[in-house]
């Protein structure tokens, strides 16, 4: 008899730890999960931010506000601006003071790279939405990116240039560091090819005169001209410095980033922008039944078109959710990052996926040529180059 007690108690104890576990995982499952969404919600980037903060406005607005069993809570944090050491501070602050679960957003490199290293020290998945420097998924091994790499687009253009019969080029960038990173992608894809790169500028950041950088460029008789540069009042600047200087983009190639190209850009170049030939991932003019709903709605609930943070934050929702799905609702950074490496699906950008060796974006890259059409310019999308992985990291592994 004393036997059967003993076994009454054991089973006693057993039934206890269960239970107790299973109350503190249903405890758990009721806890919401805590995204910490660092971005530039004010200073020059707010736009940009107004835009990544609208994709997952309408990602949760689509799929609710809730995955896996637990509710998702938005933490948002301004960082004003390009600002390392707030956004690092901000990340720490968010996961030891606010125990947010995650880090997601970041608009800008310099924040991302901050970011990446709280992440790795406090064993956090962090979702990049936006930051396009080639090196950032390597600050923290709980990190993938939802959007683009620098060499991703510019490295395929460039080797598309001499597939399509450029063999003489010539560069001008913004002279920071992604303008550099793109000129080093371009011509890196270029002369890999077979091309020849005849000159190369690099003009301030702040400029808005491309007049005597134009000129050179045009008298280095080159059969295209490369430009990177981050948008804002800048490209409908050089549009303005290429058509003063007769240069017909239907006769000497002007080739670069998106962002040459965006909605307020050819708002501000006018016609001088047709035939100007770009690489981007993402387009809202992009043709799909997908994008057409995503473009349909987000316009509807913001009053304006998606763009490449919109697409980028809001495809970084979906790995949160998914991941998520395959956790069954464990929040943990190793089973998130996990469930994450590998994840592919439709985006409104066309398919995509997450690199299982860098985490980082496969995706398709599209060749676009800026046209009229129905009395107004868009950007014409007349060529692809399919799964595209960033080349940097693909040329660190050998």
């Amino acid at each position: 008899m004393r036997g059967v007690g003993a076994m009454r108690k054991a089973f006693a104890g057993l039934l206890s730890i269960a239970v107790a576990a299973l109350a503190a995982t249903c405890a758990a499952a009721q806890q919401p999960v805590k995204v910490g969404v660092i971005l530039a919600y004010s200073g020059q980037f707010a736009d940009p931010s107004a835009q990544m903060d609208n994709g997952i406005k309408l990602y949760l607005a689509q799929h609710g506000d809730g995955v896996a069993g637990r509710k998702i809570e938005l933490l948002r944090k301004d960082t004003g601006g390009i600002a390392p050491d707030i956004a690092k501070r901000l990340a720490q602050e968010l996961i030891v003071r606010d125990k947010a679960d995650m880090l997601a957003g970041f608009a800008l490199t310099p924040n991302a790279l901050a970011a990446g290293d709280v992440s790795a020290q406090a064993k956090k998945f962090m979702v990049n939405m936006n930051a396009a420097t080639a090196i950032i998924t390597t600050k923290s091994p709980y990190m993938v990116r939802t959007s683009f790499t620098v060499p991703q687009l510019n490295e395929t253009l460039g080797a598309w240039a001499y597939r399509n019969g450029i063999r003489r080029a010539y560069t001008m960038v913004s002279d920071f560091g992604p303008g550099h990173d793109g000129e080093a992608a371009f011509q890196k894809g270029f002369k890999g090819a077979g091309g020849e790169i005849v000159g190369s500028a690099r003009y301030p950041v702040a400029n808005q005169d491309f007049s005597a950088f134009v000129q050179r460029a045009r008298d280095s008789n080159a059969e295209a001209i490369y430009i990177w540069t981050p948008g804002g009042p800048q490209p409908a600047a050089i549009g303005k410095a290429l058509a003063e200087r007769a240069i017909d983009p239907l006769r000497t190639k002007i080739l670069g980033q998106g962002e040459l190209t965006s909605e307020d850009a050819l708002r501000s170049m006018g016609e001088a922008g047709i035939g100007i030939i770009t690489a981007f991932h993402y387009d809202f003019n992009h043709s799909s039944a997908l994008n057409s709903a995503f473009v349909r709605s987000y316009k509807e609930a913001f009053g304006r078109n998606p763009d490449m943070f919109s697409v980028g934050a809001y495809d970084g929702m979906h790995v949160i959710y998914e991941a998520l799905k395959k956790t069954g609702g464990n929040a943990d950074g190793e089973a998130l990052v996990s469930a994450a490496k590998g994840m592919s699906w439709e985006s409104p950008r066309g398919p995509m996926s997450i690199d299982p060796e860098t985490r980082d974006v496969i995706q398709t890259v599209y060749i676009r040529r800026v046209e009229k059409v129905g009395g107004e310019l868009r950007n014409v999308e007349f060529d692809k180059v399919e799964n595209v992985k960033d080349p940097f990291k693909a040329a660190m592994k050998n």
